[in-house]
């Protein structure tokens, strides 16, 4: 019943394997599924597009095991063949800790493992490596077999498959280390997939490169999908009775903010939303009739002189906190409601001014948070603790109010308390009766209190009118051309 593929660490080759995977089986026309473990957004977008279908996130920690679960069988049970890509190395979770790690996904949803390992400066020491994989644990798990990467030559792989045979372990595939196998990368990601215009060529060549360095007698059989058997549509039982007449919520989706989960869309409609595209990178105003706005992460910094020029597209955006509309941003989505946000060379542009600072590169923050709730919010309550992931370059400072432009809400920091391993406990966030502002990465499968809260908020909202004269909102924040050494 399928497999993860799992790696001693991260750039092993874990994608590449799975690329290849999937371009096969839908070269044979064969439906499959794909998985991967862990608060990722990239990778997924690259998996989805090549099996033809979305990738799901499994993360105990973010959605806790029964989630997992479900939405493996249900997803997965889809489609004839299913597939796992793991998160960093084997066992790497929370902290030191297995938790949320590759290995503990497996154990959790019993699948074995292959392992793929980057093989190019090893030769016997590669059983030790291997041995302790397989026998590692806790979480134990089922080693299915070993695909080596980066192999130089036929003597280096008839070294390496002896080292194998010593201990037992299958050898299940040698890739070399072909240009076609380079996977360009950005920010400790993959690029988007959106941003690679040779991807249906890739697929391709990545087929005929499972063809004849996979063998694929021996991994067909271990990717076969769950069977369906008495189950639900596990978005069902989480969005509950849904809103009785639409709700038109606006969703950032270009270039600059794509960074979200497909859970997140599909519960606004289970709970009775109609999702809304809205490009802020192209200039366009909120959609007529949208009662809430979903900022949603990705990579403005890379486009701020653009967001900066989109006018149209940020009046709107002040209009519609200014008249009440519930806004939810995470990441990314917060940096475009701050007064200035410098690119890569440190350039500042103006924003929406909704929030009182400005984004510049800094340190990175990464990794699990608990979010401690202590107050009343828009979409959280008192008391409450969520788990979300956190990962960014940027940093926030702090500016001025300006008094010839008002913010078109009263706004204060501290919308939770973040803690996480190895950081220091932190008031994080900005909120207002009608702005949920944070870092942090939420998977909505995990709170759907959240959601649900949103489309509640928005049901209560006067929808916003169609576009009209809107003013540049760049009047509140002048811009700067500071260089990079000033903006830090």
């Amino acid at each position: 019943m399928a497999c993860l593929i799992a790696a001693p660490s991260s750039g092993s080759g874990k994608t590449l394997l799975t690329l290849l995977l999937l371009a096969f089986a839908q070269r044979q026309g064969q439906s499959i599924q794909p998985f991967k473990v862990g608060p990722d957004y990239l990778d997924p977008q690259l998996l989805g597009r090549i099996a033809g279908r979305p990738c799901r996130n499994l993360d105990p920690l973010l959605c806790g095991p029964a989630w997992v679960q479900h939405c493996f069988n249900w997803h997965g049970s889809a489609a004839q063949l299913a597939l796992v890509e793991g998160v960093m190395g084997l066992f790497d979770g929370r902290g030191p800790t297995a938790e949320g790690s590759s290995a503990e996904v497996a154990a959790l949803l019993g699948l074995p493992v292959v392992l793929v390992v980057e093989a190019s400066r090893q030769a016997g020491s590669l059983a030790a490596l291997v041995r302790g994989f397989r026998d590692h644990g806790p979480p134990r798990v089922q080693l299915a077999g070993v695909v080596l990467n980066k192999v130089g030559s036929e003597r280096h792989r008839a070294l390496l498959a002896e080292a194998l045979a010593a201990i037992e372990v299958p050898l299940l595939g040698v890739l070399p280390p072909d240009e076609v196998m380079a996977l360009p990368s950005r920010h400790l990601g993959l690029l988007p997939a959106a941003e690679l215009p040779d991807l249906e060529q890739r697929a391709k060549q990545w087929a005929q490169l499972a063809q004849s360095h996979l063998n694929l007698e021996a991994l067909w059989p271990l990717l076969h999908a769950p069977r369906r058997q008495g189950l639900h549509d596990p978005l069902v039982a989480l969005a509950g009775e849904p809103w009785p007449e639409p709700v038109p919520v606006a969703i950032a989706s270009d270039a600059a903010f794509h960074f979200r989960y497909p859970e997140a869309s599909e519960l606004l409609r289970a709970l009775g939303a109609e999702p809304r595209p809205w490009s802020p990178l192209a200039n366009e105003p909120l959609p007529a009739g949208t009662r809430a706005v979903v900022l949603p992460g990705g990579y403005p910094e890379l486009h701020a002189e653009g967001l900066a020029a989109a006018d149209r597209a940020l009046a709107s955006l002040r209009q519609a906190v200014s008249a009440g509309l519930p806004v939810a941003a995470e990441c990314g989505g917060l940096l475009l409601l701050g007064d200035q946000l410098a690119d890569a060379a440190g350039r500042r542009h103006a924003m929406a001014g909704v929030l009182p600072f400005e984004a510049v590169r800094g340190a990175l923050s990464l990794g699990y948070r608990q979010a401690h709730c202590r107050e009343q919010g828009l979409l959280i309550r008192p008391g409450e603790r969520w788990c979300g992931h956190e990962f960014h370059r940027w940093q926030l400072q702090p500016t001025a109010a300006v008094a010839s432009a008002p913010r078109p809400v009263a706004v204060r920091a501290g919308l939770w308390q973040l803690e996480g391993w190895g950081t220091s406990p932190q008031e994080e966030g900005w909120t207002a009766p009608n702005v949920h502002a944070s870092w942090l990465h939420l998977h909505w499968a995990g709170c759907p209190e959240i959601p649900r809260r949103l489309v509640a908020a928005a049901a209560n909202a006067v929808p916003l009118p169609p576009a009209a004269g809107f003013c540049s909102p760049q009047t509140h924040a002048p811009r700067s051309t500071a260089s990079a050494g000033d903006s830090r």
